[in-house]
This record gives C-alpha cells, sequence and structure tokens, in this order.
C-alpha cells in the first residue's frame, strides 16, 4: 500500500515545498518593499481621520482641545493685537510733521519689523490651529514597526503566492481527473483567485473607507483617536480577508452544483435561511460594528443571487427529480 502512495507523497511534497518557496520569496519581497505597502495599507485610515477632522471642524463641535496649543493660540491672538497697535503707532510717528528726522526712520524701521512679525505670528496661529487636530497613528511597543512590518509583508506574501499555491493544488489533483473533469475544475480554481481578489479589493476601496469613518466620527467629539498601528493591522487584515473568504460563496455553490448537492430550485427554497446564515457570517468575519457587517451581508446577498444563477447554468432542478 506505501508503494502505491509513495509517488503521490513524493508528488505532494513537491507542490508543497514549491508553495513554500513562493511564500518565502513573496515574503522578501514584501518586506524589501514594506514602506509603500504600509503606506497603501493605512491610506484608508488617514483618508478617515482626513474626513473625520472634517466633520468635526464643518460642525465646530471638536472636544479634543489640546490645551496648550489653545493657550498658544491665544497668546498669539494677543501678540498680533498688539503687532498691529505698535504698527498703527508707528505710522503716526511717519506721518507727523513734528517728529525728528531720527524719529521718522525709526518708526519705520520699527514699522517693517511689525509687519514681519505679524506674519510670522500668522503662520503660527494657522500652523497651530491646524495642529490641533487629534488622530494619529502611534506604536505602544519598542520593536513594534518591525513586528508591523513583518505582519504586512506576511499577508502581502500569502496574496501574493496564492495563485501559485492554487496552480500547485491544481497540478496535483489534475492527473487523478477526466478530460471533462479537468475542464469544469480549471474554470473553478481560477474563479477562486478571480472572486477572492474582487473581495479583497471591495473591502479596500468600498468598506474600509465608509466603516473607518464611521467608527472614528462616531466618538470624535469625546476622544482623541490614537490608532495602534498593531492592532490596525490586525484589524484591516481581518477585513481584507474576511471579505476574500465571503466573495467565495459563487464558487463553493459552482462546486456543490458540479457534484449534484444543491440545485437552483434548493437555493431558492433556502433564501430566507440563507440571509440569516449570511449575517451570521458577516458578524463573524467582520468587526463588532454594524456597518462593516452591513456592507459585507449586502454584497453576499447579491452574490447568493448570482449562486442561484451558477446553480441553474450548471445543475438545473428537473421535475422528475422528485419521482
Amino acid at each position: 500500500m506505501y508503494e502505491d502512495l509513495k509517488p503521490h507523497l513524493v508528488e505532494l511534497r513537491k507542490r508543497i515545498i514549491i508553495s513554500i518557496l513562493a511564500l518565502i520569496a513573496g515574503f522578501v519581497i514584501s518586506f524589501i518593499f514594506y514602506k509603500p505597502i504600509l503606506d497603501w495599507v493605512t491610506a484608508p485610515l488617514d483618508r478617515a481621520l482626513i474626513a473625520a477632522q472634517k466633520v468635526v471642524q464643518k460642525n465646530n463641535e471638536a472636544k479634543w482641545k489640546v490645551y496648550s496649543k489653545k493657550q498658544n493660540i491665544t497668546q498669539i491672538e494677543k501678540n498680533v493685537s498688539n503687532l498691529k497697535t505698535l504698527f498703527l503707532r508707528t505710522k503716526a510717528i511717519e506721518q507727523d510733521s513734528n517728529a525728528t528726522k531720527n524719529e521718522k526712520i525709526l518708526a519705520k524701521e520699527v514699522s517693517a519689523l511689525a509687519k514681519k512679525l505679524e506674519a510670522i505670528e500668522q503662520k503660527s496661529k494657522e500652523k497651530a490651529k491646524e495642529s490641533v487636530f487629534w488622530g494619529s497613528v502611534t506604536t505602544h511597543q519598542l520593536g513594534g514597526v518591525f513586528l508591523v512590518a513583518l505582519k504586512v509583508s506576511m499577508y502581502a506574501a500569502l496574496f501574493i503566492a496564492l495563485p501559485i499555491i492554487l496552480w500547485q493544488a491544481w497540478l496535483f489533483v489534475a492527473p487523478g481527473l477526466y478530460e471533462n473533469e479537468k475542464r469544469m475544475a480549471l474554470p473553478f480554481l481560477i474563479g477562486v483567485t478571480v472572486m477572492f481578489i474582487l473581495g479583497v479589493l471591495f473591502a479596500y476601496y468600498v468598506v474600509a473607507p465608509f466603516g473607518f469613518q464611521f467608527l472614528i466620527t462616531f466618538g470624535a467629539f469625546l476622544y482623541t483617536p490614537l490608532i495602534n498601528i498593531e492592532d490596525y493591522i490586525g484589524f484591516f487584515g481581518k477585513i481584507l480577508f474576511g471579505f476574500g473568504i465571503a466573495f467565495e460563496l459563487p464558487m463553493v455553490v459552482y462546486f456543490l452544483a458540479l457534484v449534484g448537492l444543491v440545485t437552483d430550485k434548493t437555493l431558492k427554497d433556502y433564501f430566507k435561511y440563507a440571509i440569516v446564515i449570511i449575517f451570521i457570517i458577516a458578524a463573524i468575519l467582520t468587526p463588532p460594528d454594524v456597518i462593516t457587517q452591513i456592507l459585507m451581508a449586502t454584497p453576499l446577498i447579491l452574490l447568493y443571487g448570482v449562486s442561484i444563477i451558477i446553480a441553474k447554468i450548471v445543475n438545473p432542478y428537473k421535475e422528475d427529480e422528485d419521482a
């Protein structure tokens, strides 16, 4: 028996080794370019912080006040007021016919200096107002950034190596399939990869901006959002991979229909139960907030509708099945 299994085990070891090498290569490349990858990962968070800041400033309800900076702004305003007074006095001296030549020269120099100081104070005031903003990304560990770089590189390596891993799985399984099965299985593997990528892109460009903005803005009037980068990477990775897995629903239905386990009628009959299951899955695969759960459940319901069409094409219901 072992002799019969030995060629298959050798082939399996070969495919596993190639998959591991692909992961390692992807990790090395990702770690070299971790900075742009990290910028790409944190871009939705940065945009959400900026959007939340605009909302708070628009409503004029910002309560996360850095008092030292507010005092600086107040002092700057006083300085600007004093400079304006000084500027007006020197102008009066320049125009005074009774003033001596030296007094006018001194007044002119003081006036020019007052103008420069006023410009500097005004810039400081604007900068201080801008720096009042609350949101920032931080790390709480000594090697936090290094660990984040490793984690981001691993996620990126999985993403890069996924097509190669699936292809190796196909090469291992393909010799045992008939020609008609190969024709059906190959589109399945391609579809799995494409749907996973679509799920990740949907999470990045649709879910993350709305979800992050809602979560940050929700408490924006009460607390300063200091986002821990280590927690954010785990949070972000869960969303991306959760949506990538959730978008595999049509491919799962395709496989089940291919082996004859489901038909289009089966999916239609269990639609109401599927809605409940979809929301449960959305609650498990997403962070514990309503917005991201709804943003996952909605496309899943649409994908369920697509799955019904797929099942009808691959394994349509026939009236004589009950008989």
